[in-house]
């Protein structure tokens, strides 16, 4: 028994349905392993940076930032104090990880995050294209534990600085880092 052109061409038809909707779950699973959007317009993207002695944290991506977050723990040198310098900024904000060639571009600000206080400070660095860009790292503590956090973007509007400011402060980051922070 031979098939027909038009019973060819629809099992063709049905065969590509089938692909597209394959490829369709692959990328809907791999969406929803990551969390969902935030209401701000922020949604979860993979830890882009290689391993090191540190646990890998967490990036969001939106309003063309890129943000990511990650704690220390038990680093702080002094946990009365906490972060009060922008050379403590610059040894624990991991800014390298971008460019290792990171240059300041001002001196830092004491920043207030939820219940923590530390500091932040613009720095500028080179895309893979040879292209400037600014980022804003923020180092806040609790007691002798560190959030860090990279806002990689057009940091020199401060208009994305408040915005990139109040997410770390969203519910999406501090639930996160306090499951981080559970059992301590």
């Amino acid at each position: 028994m031979t098939l027909g052109r038009r019973t060819m061409v629809k099992l063709g038809l049905g065969a590509v349905m089938l692909a597209g909707l394959a490829g369709l779950a692959m990328l809907a699973e791999r969406r929803v392993a990551l969390g969902p959007t935030d209401g701000a317009g922020f949604h979860p993207i993979p830890w882009p940076f290689p391993a090191d002695a540190w646990p890998a944290g967490r990036g969001w991506s939106g309003h063309d930032l890129d943000i990511y977050v990650r704690l220390k723990l038990d680093v702080c040198s002094d946990c009365e104090t906490g972060v009060v310098s922008d050379e403590a900024v610059d040894r624990v904000v991991d800014i390298d990880r971008l460019d290792t060639r990171f240059v300041p571009a001002e001196a830092g600000r004491r920043v207030r995050i939820t219940d923590m206080v530390g500091r932040s400070r613009l720095y500028r660095h080179r895309m893979h294209n040879g292209s400037t860009r600014y980022a804003e790292g923020f180092v806040v503590s609790y007691k002798c534990d560190l959030m860090v956090a990279i806002v990689d973007g057009t940091m020199t509007d401060e208009a994305k600085r408040r915005l990139a400011r109040r997410f770390l402060e969203s519910n999406t980051v501090q639930m996160w880092v306090n499951r981080q922070l559970e059992g301590r």
